[in-house]
């Protein structure tokens, strides 16, 4: 689909600083209402843009356009929104926070398409985090959030999935053999040891081990943003906390008692970037949430919707988070 561009004179950046000429690569689907109440919205992924979320959205699916308008954004570093490689700033690319996607998607929604407040917002990853953050940011514009496979503070382990991510990116100047290298960590992580000794890769296609590498994760990367891209994506990801936000001091169990939207934690049962075990405990910080663990084998990929299993779990949970009266009614966005 095609994608609009909404562009920010200067924006203010948590760090300090501000990031003059932002832009942020977004697509619509569906209309929405006169009163600017049923919108959802996506943040994107880990080098993902803003058609990531298609296998989720459209009449009759579980983002169903006849009813809500889906609003996919695409974050910062990602190739499209704002990054080092079409940024006047080059490598001196500043860094960017779940916090700073934030504030300048509140600045799309509200300034821009109308938006008074967000039935859903849900993601993947590290489109999760960014659904966490929306919910500590703006609690009184969103009603319901899904992060799925991902988590409100970037964990030890997860970071050193990252250092060997950047490291590999950053090899050979960040030509195209680090890009291959840095396919090949993710893969190892991306999903569990079960999925690599049933071969569950062959349910892609694939022949062999091999075979899924070079012609799933290699290409993913190679095609996908340039490396100084991805890697301040990962300088993003990095700095994931909600406890972050202005107002909290770094305590992110406080941030979490302060969402007033219901939520639905969707983690992956053997996802290696993104424990249960984290998001059992948010669950129990959050005043409106339930758990529900994706099963199966294919771990971090399961909230990708790689597999029908996987499709169908999590559109018929967001289906029914969709379905359930929210707590507390959000206010008009402020």
């Amino acid at each position: 689909m095609d994608h609009d561009v909404f562009e920010i004179d200067e924006l203010p950046l948590l760090g300090g600083g501000t990031l003059t000429d932002a832009r942020i690569g977004y697509a619509v689907h569906g209309t929405l209402d006169a009163d600017g109440s049923n919108a959802v919205l996506c943040p994107s992924f880990f080098g993902g843009d803003h058609t990531g979320y298609d296998w989720l959205i459209g009449a009759g699916r579980p983002l169903d356009t006849r009813r809500y308008c889906v609003i996919t954004a695409g974050l910062f570093g990602n190739g499209v929104s704002s990054s080092p490689s079409n940024h006047a700033t080059g490598a001196d690319f500043p860094l960017i926070t779940p916090q700073d996607n934030i504030a300048a998607q509140h600045r799309l929604l509200t300034e821009h398409l109308g938006v008074r407040e967000l039935a859903l917002v849900a993601g993947w990853s590290m489109g999760a985090a960014h659904t966490y953050q929306w919910a500590v940011s703006h609690p009184r514009m969103v009603r319901r959030i899904a992060p799925v496979c991902g988590a409100a503070v970037t964990s030890e382990h997860n970071r050193v999935f990252l250092s060997g991510l950047a490291a590999a990116l950053a090899a050979d100047g960040g030509a195209e053999r680090g890009q291959r290298a840095a396919g090949r960590v993710f893969a190892g992580w991306a999903a569990s040891h079960p999925f690599w000794a049933e071969e569950r890769y062959r349910e892609l296609g694939f022949a062999g081990r091999d075979d899924y590498l070079a012609g799933f994760w290699e290409p993913f990367f190679v095609a996908g943003p340039p490396a100084e891209d991805l890697l301040a994506m990962v300088r993003t990801w990095e700095q994931a906390d909600v406890g972050a936000t202005p107002g909290f001091h770094g305590d992110t169990a406080a941030a979490l008692a302060s969402v007033t939207a219901e939520a639905v934690l969707l983690p992956g049962a053997l996802d290696q970037c993104f424990a249960v075990a984290d998001e059992e405990r948010a669950a129990t910080l959050l005043p409106h949430a339930a758990l529900e663990v994706i099963p199966g084998v294919w771990g971090h990929l399961a909230g990708a919707g790689a597999n029908g299993a996987d499709r169908d779990f999590v559109g018929s949970a967001l289906t029914r988070l969709l379905a359930r009266r929210t707590a507390v009614a959000a206010a008009p966005a402020g």
